[in-house]
């Protein structure tokens, strides 16, 4: 491939820019690109880079042990090893078919980004996809604040193997059985 001068020089400056808008605080620029460095090869050197020694990080829920049986990244914690261990596992448990951002916006240090991701678990081969959405605080270039959020139910019934659960919602109605074993 030939670059021009020109280009080459777009494209430096390019990321000069971007450079610039994470340094600046830029508090879209610094989470979009976070998210465009979760894969297990990147996340480390993004969470360093990216993330507030002090940040905030929940995932699904503030406290749930016997969710964090099941996907042990949740719940509250704390720095960069909370977001890099966090993406990590992820991809450990599930091979990552689709992760699309579909909108991001911000105010300030808030950015709100939402999308959806089909994720396959690697132990079971149960896929599922899930909306997803994020609140984020950032102040001087770093993440201080991320609480991402999915459809938490299917995210775990990805690794069901058997079993289901006799359930009762309506005080009117009868009880009923979900989860029903995989044929």
């Amino acid at each position: 491939m030939v670059v021009s001068a020109a280009s080459a020089h777009g494209t430096a400056e390019a990321a000069k820019q971007h450079a610039a808008a994470i340094e600046n605080g830029n508090a879209i620029v610094v989470v979009k690109e976070f998210l465009e460095n979760t894969a297990p090869d990147k996340v480390e050197a993004a969470a360093r880079r990216l993330v507030a020694e002090d940040a905030v990080y929940i995932s699904l829920n503030f406290d749930n042990p016997e969710l964090k049986e099941i996907e042990p990244w949740t719940g509250t914690a704390r720095g960069p090893q909370a977001f890099s261990s966090t993406f990590a596992r992820v991809a450990k448990y599930w091979t990552i078919e689709d992760f699309t951002v579909t909108d991001m916006f911000g105010s300030g240090e808030h950015v709100a980004a939402f999308g959806s991701f089909t994720y396959r678990s690697v132990a079971v081969g149960t896929s599922f996809r899930s909306p997803f959405s994020i609140h984020a605080k950032v102040k001087d270039g770093k993440i201080t604040y991320f609480q991402f959020m999915e459809d938490t139910y299917a995210s775990a019934s990805s690794f069901r193997q058997s079993g289901s659960w006799t359930v009762k919602t309506d005080p009117a109605a009868p009880a009923y059985e979900v989860g029903k074993a995989k044929r």
